[in-house]
């Protein structure tokens, strides 16, 4: 799969250079909605990804937060958010990656997230340890929720925010601290690698955490994930140490 691994790595990078250069500069926003931004740099950078990857993989089909190429019921299937965490780059929040990851008959074989403000790419792949920067990571292994580290996202409907606020407001007061940071796959790649304990949320999309879910996974992590009955394509998700215990 080193192939896969590299082709996915090479097209991040890409990726995450052009949102760099781009980041201090006039954004120019496509469209707006009560809890969401839609710049055009994630059109560019999608189109910027699927170049990279269907160039080396041309039979492969590509399902992207910003639409979808090819036969989506082919043997392999690209999974992109070119730009997790919109809005924090629009606000000039430094805390966004490029998200990729590849599934073979449904089954996630390689994720990779790339930070390029950190410059910290996260890779991994079906049965080996996880990497960040060339470094091996595991989960933390912290059980007692008092000592840890939950991240709580809202997602951008009625519905699941109010799904979410209790859920917030529970793990407030059981956790030592709960987080909004903004990116779902830097969530999941931050569970993978200690720094958070579990990363929760109510409606979420695939493209958002595939990558990251190979991630938690490899690293001894677990990821529980529920589609929504009331929201297509859109999934509860709880991905933490395996340990811990949420009181959920």
């Amino acid at each position: 799969m080193k192939h896969y691994l590299d082709a996915a790595v090479n097209a991040a990078r890409a990726a995450g250079e052009m949102l760099r250069q781009n980041f201090e500069k006039p954004k120019q926003v496509n469209q707006t909605t009560k809890h969401d931004i839609k710049l055009e740099i994630d059109v560019r950078l999608q189109e910027l990804i699927t170049q990279s990857l269907l160039k080396d993989f041309p039979q492969h089909a590509l399902y992207g937060e910003e639409g979808i190429v090819g036969d989506q019921a082919s043997e392999f299937q690209w999974v992109v958010d070119p730009l997790d965490g919109t809005v924090n780059y629009y606000y000039g929040i430094p805390h966004f990656c490029v998200s990729i990851a590849l599934r073979r008959k449904a089954e996630i074989i390689v994720g990779t997230i790339y930070d390029p403000i950190r410059d910290e790419l996260w890779i991994g792949q079906k049965g080996t340890a996880p990497k960040l920067n060339g470094r091996e990571f595991r989960v933390s292994e912290r059980a007692d929720l008092a000592e840890a580290v939950v991240s709580v996202g809202l997602s951008k409907t009625g519905v699941t925010i109010e799904a979410g606020i209790p859920l917030l407001q529970t793990m407030v007061h059981r956790a030592r601290k709960c987080r909004l940071l903004g990116s779902a796959a830097l969530d999941m790649a931050y569970v993978a690698c200690g720094r958070l304990d579990a990363y929760i949320e109510q409606g979420i999309s695939l493209w958002d955490i595939a990558a990251g879910w190979i991630l938690v996974e490899t690293a001894g992590g677990s990821v529980e994930m529920k589609p929504r009955m009331d929201m297509p394509e859109r999934y509860s998700i709880i991905a933490s140490n395996g340990v811990i215990d949420l009181k959920l």
